[in-house]
């Protein structure tokens, strides 16, 4: 696929390739219709033989090329599973380009310091089993990574004090960037104000810009409520200092925390009653690196 792929990328073997398409021609012809040297022209159908995508023969005095279309429907078939996979419904192609709506009419209405204060985000999401279950995923340093940030993205450090007072730092890198080559992702700073366990959770976090200040503070509120079928989880974002340089952190507050409520889904609908965590003892959470 690869030498196809790197025979028919210039722009002559293309025309070749065309012209064959129409009928099998000798090079003499083929070299007169592309404009070209009758040396060259030779020199590209070689290239394109021993791709795979052409044949020829001698006839007389004369070699005759023709294309072979097994190869090019070969290639046609993998570009529509590419396209195919980059397309489908609900995946991160769409995710990007809703992120990019996002960001569009954020940056517009990001006019000056404090834009977005007072805006608010809320979120609702059911989850199976009992709050403490639920509060340990919120608290636990084992299990808070396994959620914690959007999709396509994971948990590179990580600190929280499930206590009144305590400090939260969150860091996470693309995960795929498993050696930290690339830029950390984000990177956001808080504390915690309230801690009511199996009930509710309150704790504000900045994302911090490049130069280490604050983008802007979200206050956070989390309320667990008990179901007949397992846990409501109640989530209130409230945004204040917010900078004109929030605009890209705040596009991607519906979509990402959505991501990770849906990640606290999966994860709680995996664990077994019978292998839930038991050790309630330490709930402050580490330093993972």
């Amino acid at each position: 696929m690869e030498a196809l792929l790197a025979a028919l990328a210039d722009p002559a073997r293309w025309r070749l390739v065309n012209l064959l398409a129409e009928r099998p021609r000798p090079v003499g012809v083929l070299a007169q219709l592309a404009g070209a040297r009758q040396p060259q022209t030779t020199k590209h159908l070689q290239i394109l033989e021993r791709a795979g995508v052409v044949t020829s023969q001698r006839t007389g005095q004369r070699r005759i090329y023709a294309l072979r279309p097994g190869p090019l429907h070969d290639l046609a078939a993998e570009f529509d599973r590419l396209a195919g996979t980059a397309d489908q419904i609900g995946g991160a192609r769409a995710t990007y380009e809703r992120y990019g709506l996002s960001l569009q009419a954020e940056r517009g209405a990001a006019e000056g310091a404090g834009w977005a204060d007072g805006r608010t985000f809320r979120f609702l999401q059911p989850l199976a089993g009992p709050p403490e279950a639920v509060w340990r995923h919120l608290t636990q340093h084992p299990l808070l990574t396994r959620w914690w940030t959007p999709d396509d993205l994971r948990v590179s450090e990580l600190l929280f004090e499930a206590r009144p007072g305590g400090r939260i730092v969150q860091e996470y890198r693309d995960s795929e960037d498993v050696n930290a080559s690339d830029r950390v992702a984000g990177r956001a700073e808080g504390v915690v104000d309230d801690v009511l366990p199996g009930e509710r959770l309150t704790y504000r976090l900045s994302p911090l810009l490049p130069d280490g200040s604050p983008a802007f503070t979200a206050h956070v509120d989390m309320s667990l409520g008990p179901t007949d079928l397992g846990t409501d989880l109640h989530v209130h974002w409230r945004i204040t200092d917010s900078t004109v340089d929030a605009a890209d952190f705040i596009a991607g507050i519906e979509i990402g925390f959505g991501q990770s409520l849906d990640r606290l889904a999966a994860n709680l609908a995996a664990e077994s009653p019978d292998t839930a965590p038991t050790d309630t003892t330490d709930t402050d959470a580490g330093s993972a690196r």
